[in-house]
């Protein structure tokens, strides 16, 4: 396989490590060669967190170069945005929870809020195909990362992982009631 770049951003608490442990996993069940680095920085107080995943051959390092992603996937909108304008290729794919966790800046007057039409227009402009997910009923907030992974997957975004794989990897990282309730959501978006 020819090494596919994935980006994964959002703000501490949205859940991007699972995300991306998820579909770490999941290419490793796939019989992938893969490599993932991480970047916490302020999660703990609402500061972005980014993770990155090389799958393929010849892949050295974990790092995904600006302008390289082929995929990213972000869990917020202002985030979305940066990485759409920094790290994804031009007619690449970006796909993201469209809600807002405001910035210090927007916050302070000083910036305004990223409109949805704003992550259109950059997408529009260097043949980026875009999907938006939100769903309003969500029973639970911290599952937004579940609900784009099921995008994910409806959409076959990311070559050689197939649902099997998928379930393998949350069954390796969740158990109980929190396997049970975020496979309940992806297996539902799925046919949504």
């Amino acid at each position: 396989m020819k090494a596919f770049n994935i980006h994964l951003t959002g703000v501490g608490g949205q859940g991007i490590g699972l995300i991306s442990e998820v579909i770490l996993r999941a290419a490793d069940h796939g019989g992938h060669p893969v490599k993932s680095v991480d970047t916490h920085g302020l999660a703990q107080r609402g500061g972005i967190v980014v993770s990155q995943i090389r799958i393929g051959e010849n892949v050295f390092s974990p790092l995904v170069p600006a302008g390289q992603a082929d995929l990213v996937i972000s869990l917020e909108r202002h985030e979305a945005l940066r990485a759409a304008g920094t790290v994804l290729k031009d007619k690449g794919c970006l796909i993201y929870y469209n809600t807002v966790w405001q910035p210090l800046s927007v916050r302070l007057n000083e910036t305004a809020e990223v409109a949805e039409s704003d992550v259109q227009d950059l997408c529009r402009a260097r043949g980026i195909q875009v999907i938006s997910v939100f769903h309003e009923d969500l029973p639970d907030i911290r599952m937004q990362n579940m609900a784009v992974l099921a995008e994910i997957h409806r959409h076959r975004m990311i070559p050689g992982i197939d649902l099997k794989h998928y379930q393998s990897a949350m069954a390796d990282l969740m158990s109980g009631s929190m396997l049970k309730e975020n496979r309940e959501l992806f297996d539902k978006r799925l046919t949504a």
